[in-house]
């Protein structure tokens, strides 16, 4: 990368953090640690972060909670460490906000590499251009979505999805394109259910704005698409 990301890594941990801190640093990342929530959330304040690399289960504030909090503030890539490796669980972070869940017993390098994944994604959205579909346009560089007009609040994770599916319009995406791509997995412990889950929570959100413009189309076996549609002219 061209210019030196920061990381949070935050686990109660400190053998964890010393670990994941000098993976990330290998990979050019400027490392910044807290072993609590309340210590996060301060270094946060007074430092620019690229990335928050999160554990789980963590005493005062849990790791969901935490999630929760920056992503109600920042719009950053997150990854969350686990060992709890079930789907639901799993399903459970992202739809917090998470970015990515790695579990654990893991390699550091592992989650570097792939740290240094969702930077480099989260870089290229802010130089994509404005989408528009319908009434519905996205810019990318502002992480911003709206209908007619009307502002859709939407979690980091839902926002690359449909972001994904309008540059990508008028092409089915399958449910492992998708995984790839907005998750930056290419095998993850119940994808498929993911993803439907994502696709599911973003439809409820664009159906509240809509005026029953169907955005996104599910095609049995093969899996999302986003129809090509029209842009609606300006001020309309």
């Amino acid at each position: 990368m061209s210019e030196q990301p920061t990381a949070l890594v935050v686990d109660d941990e400190p053998q964890m953090t010393t670990i994941i801190g000098f993976a990330l640093e290998t990979q050019g990342f400027t490392v910044l640690v807290a072993h609590n929530g309340a210590t996060a959330l301060n270094l946060m304040r007074t430092h620019p972060v690229d990335l928050v690399v999160l554990d789980v289960m963590m005493p005062s504030i849990d790791g969901l909670s935490l999630c929760r909090q920056i992503r109600q503030q920042y719009d950053i890539p997150i990854m969350m460490l686990t060992a709890l490796g079930q789907p639901e669980e799993v399903i459970t972070g992202l739809e917090h906000g998470a970015d990515d869940y790695v579990t654990k017993p893991f390699h550091p390098r592992e989650v570097a590499l792939r740290a240094q994944a969702l930077v480099r994604r989260s870089r290229r959205a802010t130089e994509a251009p404005v989408l528009r579909v319908g009434a519905l346009t996205i810019d990318p560089a502002q992480h911003t979505a709206a209908i007619a007009g009307k502002p859709i609040e939407l979690p980091f994770t839902e926002f690359k999805l449909l972001a994904h599916l309008a540059a990508h319009r008028g092409t089915p995406q399958s449910w492992r394109t998708l995984l790839s791509v907005v998750w930056g997995a290419q095998d993850l412990a119940g994808g498929r259910d993911i993803v439907k889950s994502a696709i599911y929570r973003l439809r409820s959100r664009l159906a509240k704005f809509s005026d029953g413009t169907e955005y996104i189309v599910t095609l049995r076996g093969i899996g999302y698409l986003m129809p090509d549609i029209p842009p609606e002219p300006a001020g309309r």
